[in-house]
């Protein structure tokens, strides 16, 4: 006769675990990475070799003097020193690429506990720390033909000249390393999709709620959508399990949020560009979102109001 085993739920588990998603989300960035290298060549390499060991060390190290489990082979460290460099110019120095990852994982991450606790986006995190510290390494951008130029972000903001869909959807234009090439990227999510990593409702209200906001104000939404990290970040950053609302309700509130300031900030600061705040701004709305959206248990029943006698 078997014995029953009594244990705390969940008690339906799905076969996919953390390492497993971790990785698949590495697997599906490598378009992205690969345009990137393609296009700016070994800096963009260098970039993301710097990030990822400086990313991977930083995680062991800590782990070591704290005299924590060792978690490394989990995935997330390398996802965090990928995304980083992906979000970075190639013309970012090492040293540079080199402590946003350590601050990406040192603050952005294991402050708040490691894997599952933290508050921000790590990657992001890095990124807000660098543009703090060195704007003007921050927002040199390297063209295809190896000068220096402007985003078709900053084109639009500064000079009104919009840039045409093909060098957005291919990747030929200044930019961040991974976020250049629409279609790359597109690949990458799709990918995600059929391994049922994300789901539809952030990345689709985000890039939705863009597109209607971009009407409203007489933009080009096919512009706001190509352009920048905005698909990067729809796809590969909003919809981090960790920083994200858990319910359905919590997440279109989410995604319409993201999508709201990015063209906010985009038409109306002094920043061309505006997902990376975005999103950071979202991750610290999480908390209240998901208090506010908060599901009802299966069979709950408002207890009935005492009777005063």
């Amino acid at each position: 006769m078997e014995k029953l085993t009594i244990s705390t739920n969940p008690h339906i588990k799905d076969k996919d675990n953390v390492n497993k998603i971790m990785w698949f989300v590495v697997l599906a960035l490598l378009p992205a990475a690969i345009a990137g290298i393609y296009f700016f060549k070994t800096k963009a390499l260098l970039t993301i070799i710097v990030s990822v060991i400086s990313a991977v060390l930083t995680e062991l190290l800590i782990q070591k003097l704290t005299k924590k489990e060792i978690t490394i082979k989990d995935g997330s460290a390398v996802l965090t020193g990928l995304l980083l460099a992906l979000v970075l110019s190639p013309l970012v120095p090492w040293w540079t690429t080199m402590l946003g990852a350590i601050f990406a994982i040192a603050i952005g991450k294991m402050a708040f506990g490691g894997l599952g606790h933290n508050i921000f986006n790590p990657a992001l995190a890095g990124r807000a720390f660098l543009v703090a510290s060195w704007p003007a390494l921050m927002t040199t951008w390297l063209l295809v033909d190896g000068t220096t130029g402007a985003t078709p972000l900053g084109l639009l903001k500064l000079e009104g000249i919009k840039t045409a869909y093909n060098p957005l959807l291919i990747g030929s234009i200044g930019g961040c390393i991974g976020e250049t090439s629409a279609i790359a990227l597109l690949i990458g999510a799709a990918f995600l999709f059929y391994k049922k990593i994300i789901t539809w409702e952030i990345p689709a209200t985000y890039i939705g709620t863009v597109f209607i906001f971009a009407l409203i104000f007489r933009q080009d939404p096919i512009f706001h959508i190509l352009a920048g990290g905005l698909l990067i970040g729809a796809f590969f950053m909003a919809t981090d399990y960790v920083t994200s609302p858990l319910t359905r309700n919590g997440k279109l509130i989410f995604g319409f949020g993201c999508g709201f300031l990015t063209i906010i900030l985009r038409l109306f600061s002094g920043y061309p560009e505006g997902v990376m705040f975005s999103i950071l701004l979202m991750n610290a709305a999480t908390p209240l979102i998901d208090r506010y959206t908060k599901l009802k248990p299966f069979g709950y029943r408002k207890p009935a109001k005492e009777v005063k006698e």
